[in-house]
């Protein structure tokens, strides 16, 4: 069983950028596929990015294309979230959370296919 932990979050200002870690430990880190979620309280979690266990797949919500990227560094145990020209509407509590995908290059945007899960950290983008 993998424990998750991240780290990153913080205030920001509208335009600035910030970098999201995800410490795993307790299982195979190069054996999960990872994902970031975030939620707003009173809305329902959505799907940021994901990143398949060999690190060659990623997909990205619509709403962070083109800001947001996702690594991982399966030396490290690590999957990272590097956030550019943030905006207000990204304030929310971001998680992470792993899954064990039946291939290298599967990725998924489905929160129930994730087994395992962070606690998350605040980002709070000031206008």
């Amino acid at each position: 069983q993998v424990q998750l932990v991240e780290s990153g979050g913080g205030l920001v200002q509208a335009g600035g950028s910030l970098r999201l870690s995800c410490a795993a430990s307790g299982g195979t880190f190069s054996s999960y596929a990872m994902g970031w979620f975030r939620q707003v309280p009173g809305k329902e979690q959505e799907f940021v990015t994901c990143i398949s266990r060999n690190g060659g797949n990623t997909l990205y919500a619509d709403s962070v294309k083109g800001r947001f990227t996702i690594s991982r560094d399966n030396a490290a145990n690590t999957v990272y979230l590097q956030m550019n020209s943030l905006k207000p509407e990204d304030t929310a509590v971001y998680a992470c959370a792993a899954t064990r995908p039946p291939g290298s290059w599967y990725v998924s945007k489905q929160r129930n296919e994730y087994d395992y899960w962070g606690q998350g950290t605040q980002v709070t983008v000031s206008s």
